[in-house]
């Protein structure tokens, strides 16, 4: 069994495994599942990532440029799309590329492009939607067994609708980790007999085991605290001053925030903890070195604007650099966590700690925090940052009730990962029916 595995989350080396730290907790389960479900498969992937991981997890990487390369990509997407429409009408291969090359020796095509198969792929490169859009297109008419899973698709950029919509319903499967993507793609008049919603594999992302964090600074003695202890991730997207990599940024773009932990810290005597949930990386060639990403900096300035005014007497950072496993082990330490980032939620949530999701505070909004909330049944603790006083609310909400959200939680999320998992046998099932 030959995987083709490819999409919007073709990007350059590192960035899958080590920035982001949401995209590798999707990144090991996903590729573990399909190993799981095609235990004899040959897995190859436009996904540049690292030689160790590689080696560990029995995956294959191609040139990032079968796919996307940021050089000539729109003449490239067109030239196969219309070979691969030559052979659907005649049998006959005219030329080949080595994306096609590639495709001609795979039994299935997987398209994961998680929350940008729409008009956000275009954030990342010129026409790059619409290149997607032919690579997924030429997989169809070559005959190709072809899935997009475990994505969030949309919104879609009304130019490219049509295609769009012809290319979704040639999928043989489409499964959604969250149901309002599906719910908007039906509203545009998509095809949806053959997408399911399900939930994203990060769900199912194992942390490191406790000895691996009970000796790290700041986090030993955070551990060893018998106070109740809140963690707080904040990035770029939720701010209601856009755009999100602005930097640097006034204290005064942080007022919202500040003003919701002080309104906390006075109804509850707890550790405030604030933490980054991205890495960063040299730009190699330079040596490799696991670093602060883009969070860093905000919670920091964040730390500094609440420790001026005063208000706070408990609020820290954790100033270390963890990998993925390490952070979700610590996020699974907390007894409340506040995140706005989904992921960071996703951590929490798995490991049955209450959370309050902040949503995106500036446009592009995305619909998935409120459909990952809704997927694990937690929407009344989604709290949107132009409203003046909710994150404080919704935070008091389910510190007051945190009992019955931690049942809820571990009654619900044994059911949210057999919904993760339930996208490979999916997967099985359309490769089984020759």
């Amino acid at each position: 069994m030959n995987i083709f595995l490819t999409g919007q989350c073709t990007l350059h080396w590192g960035r899958m495994e080590f920035g982001n730290i949401g995209n590798y907790y999707i990144l090991e389960p996903l590729i573990r599942f399909l190993h799981k479900k095609f235990p004899d498969s040959y897995i190859c992937t436009t996904f540049q990532l690292s030689e160790s991981f590689c080696s560990r997890e029995k995956v294959t990487v191609l040139p990032m440029e079968y796919y996307y390369g940021w050089d000539e990509d729109i003449s490239k997407g067109e030239e196969e799309y219309s070979i691969a429409m030559h052979y659907s009408q005649t049998g006959e291969l005219i030329k080949t590329t080595p994306f096609i090359a590639q495709l001609l020796n795979s039994d299935l095509f997987i398209d994961f492009s998680g929350d940008i198969w729409g008009e956000n792929a275009d954030f990342l490169g010129a026409d790059r939607f619409q290149v997607g859009l032919y690579k997924d297109k030429v997989a169809q008419l070559l005959g190709k067994k072809t899935a997009m899973i475990c994505g969030s698709p949309g919104p879609i950029p009304a130019i490219s609708e049509q295609f769009a919509k012809e290319v979704y319903s040639g999928f043989d499967l489409v499964t959604n980790r969250e149901p309002l993507s599906t719910i908007e793609l039906k509203n545009r008049g998509f095809d949806i007999s053959k997408t399911k919603d399900v939930a994203c594999p990060a769900f199912c992302f194992e942390p490191s085991e406790f000895n691996a964090i009970e000796n790290l600074p700041q986090v030993s003695d955070f551990i060893k605290s018998n106070r109740p202890k809140i963690g707080i991730v904040i990035c770029g997207w939720n701010f209601l001053i856009g755009p999100f990599d602005k930097w640097p940024r006034d204290d005064a773009d942080y007022l919202p925030f500040v003003n919701e932990i002080e309104v906390i810290s006075s109804k509850i005597d707890a550790d405030f903890i604030l933490m980054s949930h991205s890495n960063g990386f040299p730009i190699p060639p330079a040596k490799f070195q696991l670093q602060h990403g883009r969070d860093y900096p905000i919670i920091k300035q964040l730390h500094t604007i609440l420790e001026q005014r005063g208000k706070v007497k408990n609020v820290k950072t954790f100033d270390g650099v963890y990998d993925a496993w390490q952070t979700k082990a610590i996020i699974g330490q907390f007894d409340l966590f506040i995140s706005g980032r989904v992921h960071a939620a996703v951590a929490a949530l798995s490991q049955h700690v209450p959370t309050v999701i902040i949503d995106y505070g500036h446009e592009p909004k995305a619909h998935k925090l409120r459909g990952f909330a809704a997927v694990a049944e937690v929407t009344d603790f989604v709290a949107d940052p132009q409203i003046s006083g909710e994150i404080s609310e919704k935070t008091l909400f389910a510190w007051n009730t945190r009992r019955q959200y931690t049942a809820h939680l571990q009654n619900r999320i044994p059911k949210v990962k057999e919904m993760a998992e339930s996208t490979f046998n999916l997967l099985k099932d359309i490769c089984d029916d020759q």
